[in-house]
């Protein structure tokens, strides 16, 4: 083989980075390239198995005295009991409606299995920035699929954003032809199967809940998220890098400024680094606080359409972590549910929502979905909100003013927190 050089990684208790192995010297030389990987002797590249992993480890929690959000706790063993899905509805209730935040619990997801999820995120943002790109978000099309860089400045400031993210599609046929990394393809056989188990195990669950709460039929909600079917659902994969306390003073230190989600629910799987903060009903800002094995789930736009506002999507922004947590990154792992992408967004004939005032006798016939043509699809609303909020050149700063400005689209709006 000579003197050539072969981009063989190793990893060095006293020096990080990457290294090639140079066959004439037979020596590591450092590499222009500062991402660790896990120790492997030089060999001759194998594209059978899967690229070896980094192994995230968990942060230590915060003992910083936060205001912490009283969020309630959803059980999910108790969902099979007798009784136990009507018992879950209950306590369920007014955090859907005055809150828009809860926690979940008890998911059937191991938190191995989410261990393993950790790893496969945070060795991909540490590899080079153009192999990221390979896969990246069409935000012209409204598309959110794919690797999200962090290019934009924040205001009117000189800090630019501070978080990477990765959004990969169902694993459905309709989706099969989708591109996606080399790297991700090569750990299929393991996300492929987390990302149904996490629809099948938590979030067909809290659709029934949700119909139930609004006396409707079980699978009313599920028919209208049906994984089989398209839909912009995404997992994923979402780091936030520490940045220095005067760039953070420059814009409020706020990370991602207060705002609603677009789809009809957010998952995030919790994670120790305090920094998510939801706006309370008395429009306060509380901290979430982290519940090891939990899962801290919001309602978004398109369920608040659905259900007349019923079901709240509430602002929530994420903060400079406290002095004891500022300085380390922020790996979350998510799951965005979207409607069917032929899913009219018209208000669900829930009794209950005509029985609080929500909906008229005449707006629940009127809205069944054969009699409204020009109802806005699924799809429709997601692609156009992501590709107006995300072919902006800079990200706000909340400034504490009064929101006036509107997203409208056909007949629905909402509060547009970007501008």
């Amino acid at each position: 083989m000579g003197s050539q050089a072969l981009c063989y990684y190793k990893y060095s208790s006293q020096k990080n980075g990457f290294y090639t192995y140079d066959f004439g010297s037979k020596a590591l030389v450092p590499s222009r390239t500062s991402v660790e990987l896990p120790p492997i002797m030089p060999a001759l590249v194998n594209s059978n198995p899967p690229p070896p992993l980094l192994s995230w480890s968990e942060h230590p929690v915060t003992t910083e005295p936060l205001d912490w959000a009283p969020l309630v706790i959803i059980d999910l063993a108790k969902f099979d009991q007798p009784g136990g899905k009507q018992e879950l509805a209950n306590e369920l209730k007014d955090a859907v409606k005055l809150w828009g935040f809860w926690t979940v619990i008890n998911t059937g997801i191991s938190q191995e299995q989410l261990n393993r999820q950790l790893d496969i995120g945070y060795t991909f943002f540490k590899q080079p920035l153009a192999e990221k790109k390979k896969v990246a978000c069409n935000f012209s099309e409204g598309n959110y699929f794919g690797y999200r860089e962090p290019y934009r400045l924040v205001g009117k400031s000189d800090v630019k954003e501070n978080m990477e993210m990765l959004n990969l599609p169902k694993y459905t046929p309709h989706y099969e032809s989708y591109p996606r990394h080399d790297f991700i393809q090569a750990y299929k056989n393991e996300i492929q199967p987390f990302h149904r188990l996490v629809w099948d195990n938590v979030i067909r669950k809290l659709f029934i809940l949700f119909a139930i709460i609004l006396e409707l039929p079980e699978d009313y909600f599920v028919q209208r998220h049906d994984y089989d079917k398209p839909s912009e659902d995404h997992l994923r994969y979402m780091i936030y890098h520490p940045r220095p306390a005067e760039d953070d003073a420059k814009i409020g230190g706020q990370w991602s400024a207060g705002h609603t989600d677009f789809g009809s629910m957010t998952l995030l799987f919790s994670q120790p680094v305090a920094a998510l903060q939801i706006r309370t009903p008395n429009n306060e800002w509380k901290w979430v606080k982290h519940i090891p094995g939990g899962i801290t789930c919001n309602a978004a736009d398109t369920l608040s359409f659905l259900t007349k506002g019923y079901i709240k999507s509430t602002v929530h922004r994420v903060m400079r972590p406290p002095p004891d947590q500022a300085n380390l990154e922020r790996l979350g792992l998510f799951y965005f549910v979207r409607p069917g992408d032929d899913v009219p967004m018209v208000p669900a004939p829930s009794p209950v929502l005509i029985r609080e005032g929500y909906l008229s006798e005449d707006e629940a016939k009127h809205a069944s979905e054969g009699q409204i043509s020009d109802a806005v699809k699924g799809f429709e609303y997601v692609r156009a909100r992501v590709k107006n909020v995300h072919t902006r050149n800079t990200r706000h700063v909340h400034d504490g003013r009064g929101m006036k400005e509107v997203f409208r689209l056909k007949n629905l709006e909402v509060p547009d927190f970007y501008v």
